[in-house]
């Protein structure tokens, strides 16, 4: 697998690795299970995840996973995910999902994390970028106006059983943010 290392001086993103299970599962809380992970994680699982992730950077497939790192040890503040296609998404768009471990939150550090990896899919072909928000989650929905997402439009997706809307928020990506 070739290295993949982005930083803007503060947080680096580089591809999540297996030692980082330890991390996650640590940082994991209820908001992270309920919006991002489905249920809560086990090791098992984290390095499942962990391992389809790099084979999805080996094999150049759909799904870009990322650590959000910081400091120079890089400890592993959160995650931030990028999808180059998947339901809902037209060809072009870069699905962004993220998340950061609670003592992270409040830092400015997932609006940085977006900025880097939009910077990325463009880097990769992506011309639109999409973040899907809970509207009761304000706290991501302020990332993605942070970081020059608009508001588009309300969607809903399938989670298991559930039908869950969400605040469609896109930035093209051709363009710098303002």
């Amino acid at each position: 697998m070739h290295v993949v290392k982005l930083s803007d001086g503060i947080i680096t993103l580089s591809p999540l690795r297996l030692d980082d299970a330890k991390a996650h599962l640590t940082g994991e809380d209820e908001l992270l299970v309920r919006r991002l992970n489905g249920g809560p994680g086990t090791r098992e699982g984290v390095e499942a995840y962990i391992r389809h992730c790099r084979e999805q950077w080996d094999t150049a497939g759909p799904l870009r996973a990322f650590g959000i790192r910081v400091g120079g040890d890089e400890i592993l503040a959160g995650t931030i995910d990028l999808r180059f296609a998947g339901e809902g998404l037209a060809p072009g768009q870069v699905n962004v999902a993220y998340g950061l471990y609670p003592s992270w939150r409040g830092r400015g550090l997932a609006t940085r994390a977006v900025l880097l990896a939009s910077q990325y899919a463009a880097g990769a072909g992506g011309k639109e970028a999409v973040i899907q928000v809970e509207p009761e989650n304000p706290a991501s929905a302020a990332v993605a106006r942070r970081a020059g997402f608009t508001p588009d439009q309300r969607t809903h997706g399938n989670n298991g059983n559930n039908v869950t809307r969400f605040d469609r928020y896109v930035r093209d990506l051709r363009t710098a943010p303002q």
